[in-house]
């Protein structure tokens, strides 16, 4: 008898999981160059093309980690309420996450997401890969920014605006969470951080904001 379709989405989505999470393992431990895919795929008790099955290399097992964070800019766009510009409503995002302590913005201190910050910051292969994560993200919000002016049905006469201000902000948002690593790193804890990261971000957003909301962004 077959397996039900939920039943082996779950089991592949696990089986996912254990793969990237025995990897960041190893790679913490060891170093990225240093840990094969054999001995990842070793320690998840799979064979190696079962593990390329699920991942194409070894800095996709990493980034696997931040995948859900992918198109997140556009999403709060696209969910911002009524009233509230697309760059308010990134703003209010980025600080919320800040207060929060997400260790998507750098200030989390908590001694693993210190030390994974420091595997993709640090690993030139895990950087490249990283641009490509964030080229698709930018594109994704230029496009919900163009949405958002030109309403879901319209042709964009000026594709150009949107994409600039998707990149800039992005940018920023990269800028932002390296330097509140770095500080981490340098053992700042988050809480010392988090004043001169809100300044920062404010700082970021109020330079955004000259151009972009001059422009219904």
């Amino acid at each position: 008898m077959s397996e039900p379709g939920g039943l082996r989405t779950l089991k592949k989505e696990r089986t996912r999981q254990a793969l990237a999470d025995a990897a960041i393992t190893l790679f913490l431990a060891h170093g990225f160059d240093q840990v094969s895919v054999a001995q990842i795929a070793a320690a998840a008790e799979v064979s190696k093309p079962t593990l390329f099955r699920y991942f194409a290399s070894k800095e996709a097992l990493v980034l696997h980690r931040i995948a859900d964070h992918r198109g997140e800019a556009a999403r709060v766009v696209g969910a911002r309420p009524a009233g509230q510009s697309p760059l308010q409503a990134l703003r209010h995002h980025f600080l919320d996450r800040l207060e929060h302590r997400d260790p998507a913005t750098g200030l989390c201190d908590e001694p693993e997401v210190v030390a994974f910050h420091r595997l993709v910051f640090e690993t030139p292969s895990l950087s490249s890969h990283l641009r490509d994560f964030v080229a698709a993200d930018t594109e994704a919000l230029a496009q919900a920014l163009t949405e958002a002016v030109e309403g879901p049905e319209g042709a964009a006469a000026d594709t150009m605006t949107p994409r600039l201000v998707a990149a800039q902000y992005v940018a920023a948002r990269q800028i932002l969470t390296q330097a509140n690593w770095v500080r981490l790193a340098a053992g700042q804890s988050a809480e010392q951080t988090y004043p001169r990261a809100v300044a920062e971000a404010e700082r970021a957003f109020a330079l955004l904001a000259g151009g972009a909301a001059a422009r219904g962004y």
